[in-house]
């Protein structure tokens, strides 16, 4: 594992700026529907931006459309199913580091079968061969990932390092960037790599409680100047893994991504403050006294009228058996109802009581 790097003022600075921003979110409180409606703009957000790195045509509203409401594209089936699968696999990490599940190697490759895959795929074995990137234009060689032979190995000592950095304490960030630089360093997978580094940033994130409320989106940083972001990968002239890539000085790739952590938490601690500055309107105790499960469901009527167990599912990232399980809990708590009671197509809707409070249900 290579772990070539100075502590430069920049980023003792930017680990400064990102503990600053992290105490402001912590001490500050939100009303829950106002801390929900953040959380899942954030989902949305990392879910179209780090796909659209890799090419994703969906724009950020489609991909709203289709995480929240379940809408299909003629055309872009495949965007769609990027756009759903890397959705669920952002629910699935919360979850982990909420349980504070172990980073191992299996975990990993079930984190590449969630984005690449969907949620009943098994974890995706290593790559078989090699993986050769190229530019699409002119056909040359940008990078050549180690051989498949060396791959169980080097991910071997990547779980390991990041389990001894963890022990170590060294800098949450710090751990999370190299993280991420030396999973596509090694390209495990033959496609989806990049998508599931970002994803394993995240969740060693918020295992370490460097979640900030789960309001934030680093892959829209990456996005929005991709010309950066694969430079700052780019930490060696030669193309070969093997010809300086492997031990190449990685104070570069901390620095850009240590900055694009502060820029994002920094605004991030600006919107909370701005939230709180603002006149605050009691959420109705209907609202209050609901989970997140029974927020996000609720979020599908500021779309539509009625809502079918598949959508839910679709929304909450759960499979139908379980939804059906909690459909019938609040079917008992009177805030659901059944609008069609066939069988096949068993819709549902809001109760009188609740309709009256569509324009403030803001977690979806």
């Amino acid at each position: 594992m290579n772990e070539r790097y100075n502590f430069t003022p920049a980023i003792v600075r930017d680990l400064m700026e990102i503990e600053s921003a992290r105490q402001i979110v912590k001490l500050t409180v939100l009303p829950p529907h106002v801390a929900e409606r953040l959380r899942q703009q954030a989902r949305v957000r990392s879910t179209h931006y780090s796909t659209r790195i890799e090419g994703n045509r969906l724009t950020l509203a489609e991909a709203e459309q289709v995480v929240i409401d379940g809408k299909r594209f003629a055309g872009r089936e495949r965007d769609v199913r990027e756009v759903q699968n890397y959705y669920r696999a952002l629910q699935r990490v919360e979850e982990w580091a909420e349980k504070q599940t172990p980073i191992t190697d299996e975990l990993i490759r079930r984190l590449h079968a969630l984005i690449y895959s969907g949620v009943r795929s098994r974890p995706t074995p290593y790559r078989d061969g090699q993986n050769i990137i190229r530019d699409l234009a002119s056909g040359a060689v940008i990078y050549l990932p180690p051989v498949a032979e060396d791959v169980p190995d080097l991910m071997r000592d990547l779980v390991g390092w990041i389990g001894q950095s963890e022990r170590e304490g060294l800098p949450v960030p710090i751990i999370a960037g190299l993280a991420h630089y030396q999973f596509v360093t090694i390209h495990p997978f033959f496609d989806g790599n990049g998508r599931t580094a970002r994803a394993l940033a995240t969740l060693l994130l918020y295992r370490h409680g460097y979640d900030l409320g789960r309001f934030y989106s680093l892959e829209e940083v990456y996005a929005q100047d991709l010309t950066a972001y694969y430079a700052a990968l780019q930490t060696h002239p030669h193309h070969n893994y093997y010809e300086g890539r492997a031990d190449a000085d990685l104070t570069g790739w901390v620095a850009y991504f240590t900055h694009s952590m502060a820029l994002v938490f920094k605004r991030v601690a600006d919107e909370v403050r701005a939230q709180v500055a603002q006149p605050d309107v009691p959420e109705p105790p209907e609202l209050r006294r609901l989970d997140r499960r029974a927020r996000l469901a609720l979020g599908l009527f500021t779309r539509q009228e009625t809502v079918t167990n598949a959508d839910m599912a679709q929304a909450l990232g759960l499979s139908a058996r379980t939804v059906r399980d909690l459909i019938g809990g609040w079917l008992e708590d009177g805030w659901l109802e059944v609008a069609d009671p066939a069988r096949k197509s068993r819709r549902y809707r809001l109760s009188a009581k609740y309709r009256q409070y569509i324009g403030e249900i803001t977690a979806e």
